[in-house]
């Protein structure tokens, strides 16, 4: 039987031939790899290209990127390992990851769910939550700085009240730097992270929330027993994004605030790579602790994906 001039006879009636079908689904699927090949082609160049020459000068004893280099190995890292200084940035960064991270996640989705359940100015509010994300970093440095310099608001407020015993110079002691970095990133985030929790939670069946209600939920049961599970997956990947953020991207704020002091009681791990980058012109140094800082990101964004998966 041949293929158009084959005749199907259904119910003793002939219905002519049947023409081979277009190979649209092949011809689709080609346009549809052309269009991507601009974001293949600019992925690989700006995106894996950097990567790996992160890896490659790890391996090298470059100052710069433009001074002969000659490759030593593995001495990067042993130099790494063995550095105070490394391990002074890396438990700074424990800390400031362990705290900000959750703690920016659990307020933003209680402010998300409290402008969900439209409240009283909820418009106003959104645009208040929202404006910390207009700004930028520097402007935020440059108000945290205002804030808490030797004569600044929060110094003459105590003095205000008669609490001279409890001023301090927040930027430059030891013990309230890294706090104030990590209250700095809380106040740039929790706002914004309210706003994408909102938008998500809105999506969410409303006979699902009113039926919570009649079983006798109240708010606080609503929230994390209802809402939560039912956006968790989402909520896995704002906390890995999060978590990515404040690893890596941690060093402008120390920059403009601290510069890693006073010594090095403020530095992280990814303003260490700038400062050895930059300062101390070691660039062998500096992307052999990018190296390490990309594992850890990695292994952390796997493990917080896996444990906020929703399982809905």
């Amino acid at each position: 039987m041949t293929g158009i001039a084959q005749l199907v006879r259904r119910g003793g009636r002939a219905t002519g031939p049947l023409p081979p079908a277009p190979p649209r689904r092949a011809r689709r699927r080609g346009a549809t790899s052309l269009l991507a090949v601009p974001a293949f082609v600019w992925y690989l160049v700006f995106l894996v290209g950097p990567l790996v020459s992160v890896f490659f000068f790890s391996l090298t004893d470059a100052s710069t990127l433009i001074a002969p280099w000659h490759v030593v190995g593995l001495d990067n890292f042993r130099a790494v390992l063995t550095d105070d200084v490394f391990w002074t940035s890396a438990k700074n960064t424990a800390i400031q990851v362990g705290v900000v991270v959750p703690v920016m996640v659990v307020l933003g989705f209680m402010l998300g769910y409290y402008l969900f359940l439209r409240p009283p100015l909820a418009g106003l509010l959104r645009i208040l939550f929202f404006t910390s994300a207009l700004l930028s970093v520097a402007t935020k440095a440059m108000i945290f700085y205002a804030v808490l310099a030797p004569d600044g608001l929060v110094n003459q407020g105590l003095s205000g009240l008669g609490l001279d015993g409890l001023r301090n110079n927040w930027l430059a002691n030891p013990d309230t730097v890294l706090p104030v970095i990590m209250a700095t990133d809380l106040w740039a985030g929790v706002g914004f992270l309210a706003v994408l929790f909102s938008a998500q939670l809105t999506a969410l069946p409303a006979e699902v929330i009113d039926a919570s209600k009649l079983d006798g939920c109240g708010h606080w049961r609503t929230m994390w027993h209802v809402a939560f599970g039912m956006v968790q997956g989402f909520v896995g990947v704002v906390a890995m994004l999060q978590y990515l953020w404040t690893l890596f991207l941690s060093a402008t704020t120390v920059l403009l605030l601290t510069r890693g002091g006073p010594g090095t009681s403020s530095f992280t791990l990814s303003f260490l790579v700038w400062s050895k980058a930059f300062q101390q012109s070691d660039i062998g140094y500096s992307q052999a602790v990018g190296v390490l800082l990309f594992a850890l990101g990695l292994a952390g964004a796997v493990l917080i994906r896996i444990g906020l998966r929703s399982r809905t």
